[in-house]
């Protein structure tokens, strides 16, 4: 099966991110904080690693993607643009450190209710199941050892961050496994109009 899933069209896995992407001022001032914090804690990963609030990571077929795309494309329709406030730093003990993520309801409620319409299409099998991310965060480095979450998350924790940025989309990103750069997909953009027809009717 592995032979089929690394050579037929379709059936090659890749590994999905649905975010929402900070227009580029603060991009780059989060860029910015993330190479300090590499250089810093030797910590290279930090600096490739791109700005962006993650609302869904999942493995699928490449072959289903049609489908969860035009899933994606009518929750966006029917969601309204959202104003994301930014402030300071908090940490996943051991591991990762991250700037805060204060407006989390409109997040939270934007993913449960793509849990709820896209769940099953996501669903690779029962080994790799979609994460759905309802403790929004920026990531600044992750998979951190021992010594560089200690030291960072003690000089972290006293630091200031602020920013804001209005969600008006959300894209889908995808990479091969086993690769290490993402490519966008999608983008799907927030319009605010009155949904009719439930989603599940039109794309059965």
């Amino acid at each position: 099966m592995k032979t089929i899933a690394g050579t037929i069209p379709g059936y090659r896995v890749y590994e999905y991110l649905l975010v929402l992407s900070p227009h580029e001022e603060l991009w780059n001032k989060i860029m910015e904080a993330k190479k300090k914090f590499a250089r810093e804690y030797k910590c290279e990963q930090a600096a490739w690693g791109r700005p962006y609030v993650t609302l869904v990571n999942f493995l699928q077929y490449e072959m289903m993607e049609e489908r969860i795309i035009n899933r994606l494309k009518a929750i966006a329709m029917s969601q309204y643009p959202f104003k994301t406030e930014l402030k300071d730093f908090g940490s996943f003990p051991s591991h990762t450190i991250y700037i805060n993520v204060v407006t989390k309801i409109p997040i939270q409620t934007l993913v449960k209710e793509i849990r709820r319409d896209t769940q099953r299409l996501m669903k690779l099998n029962d080994d790799n199941k979609p994460h759905f991310i309802l403790e929004p965060h920026l990531t600044i480095a992750r998979k951190l050892k021992p010594w560089q979450y200690e030291k960072g998350w003690l000089e972290y924790s006293h630091k200031n961050f602020t920013g804001r940025f209005i969600a008006n989309g959300m894209v889908l990103l995808k990479r091969l496994m086993g690769e290490t750069k993402y490519h966008p997909v999608e983008k799907f953009e927030f319009q605010n109009l009155p949904v009719l027809t439930k989603q599940g009717e039109l794309f059965g």
